[in-house]
């Protein structure tokens, strides 16, 4: 089921989309699309709603699209999960998981401008599988556990501020918590429909030129053992959301080559879960 929220910024409608693409509006049934919705969430029992036409129907077309979970509690980064994108970044392949955390005022829509920060010259790209946390966890036995705590998946783009990250006293967090900094969805994918997270390609366009395209398959930590092991660091809790790292192919990786300036264009699909576009401006 792919899930997703239209309407201005704080102002948004949550609809779910049939299996004909048609929206379904669920603000007769919930508040947004947020922890406490999650946490309920019944898949069958909205499925029988949707087949026997009991939500109304939604014009989408001319809508904004914001990011599908609102309000996220916290935004959970993974850090070099990829093995060739820590070889273009020079650093040794972790032994665990790299963990950060981004601050919500980071989450904005798929197609909202990307801002580019006061005082910063080297933002970048990062294309991501975002994990969508349903249920509370803390202290995770394995992977089966794990598996029951996810919502489902979305795409983020994890924008980083190289110059703030790298060369303002080492603090990943200042690289990662401007405003805008992480456009999520256009839909929340219900676990349930991602039948292998493990087995997504996912592709990075900027300014129609293709820069990264990868697979999850090549992460270091796959997607069941990031949430059991950030689990044992932080309570999880429904509508949090772990962007769980990039392939290679970030301007980081390229020397000599632009970073992303105001104007510039960049698109992101991950197979399944839809197609993100920003355009860059200025703060």
């Amino acid at each position: 089921m792919k899930l997703l929220r239209v309407g201005p910024p704080g102002a948004e409608r949550p609809v779910v989309l049939g299996q004909d693409g048609t929206g379904y509006d669920l603000s007769g049934r919930a508040r947004d699309i947020d922890g406490p919705f999650l946490a309920g969430l019944d898949l069958a029992a909205l499925a029988q709603d949707v087949a026997a036409g009991l939500l109304p129907v939604v014009d989408l077309a001319g809508q904004r699209v914001g990011a599908p979970v609102a309000r996220p509690g916290k935004v959970v980064g993974i850090g070099l999960n990829y093995r060739d994108h820590a070889q273009e970044a020079g650093a040794a392949i972790p032994a665990e998981p790299v963990i950060f955390l981004k601050p919500s005022s980071t989450v904005v829509g798929p197609y909202d401008e990307v801002l580019v920060p006061r005082g910063g010259d080297k933002t970048d790209y990062e294309a991501e599988l975002a994990i969508v946390i349903g249920r509370p966890a803390s202290y995770l036995a394995g992977h089966a556990e794990a598996a029951e705590v996810i919502a489902g998946y979305a795409i983020a783009n994890d924008v980083t501020e190289r110059a703030f990250q790298l060369e303002r006293g080492g603090q990943w967090a200042k690289g990662k918590s401007a405003e805008t900094f992480t456009p999520l969805g256009p839909w929340l994918v219900t676990a349930d429909e991602v039948a292998d997270p493990q087995r997504l390609p996912l592709r990075l366009w900027v300014n129609g030129d293709l820069r990264q395209d990868g697979n999850t398959a090549h992460m270091i930590f796959p997607v069941l053992e990031l949430v059991r092991y950030v689990s044992h660091f932080m309570t999880l809790e429904p509508g949090d959301v772990i962007v769980t790292g990039t392939p290679a192919g970030v301007t980081l990786g390229h020397p000599g080559a632009p970073f992303l300036a105001p104007g510039d264009v960049v698109e992101i699909e991950i197979d399944g879960l839809g197609h993100q576009r920003q355009v860059l401006g200025k703060a």
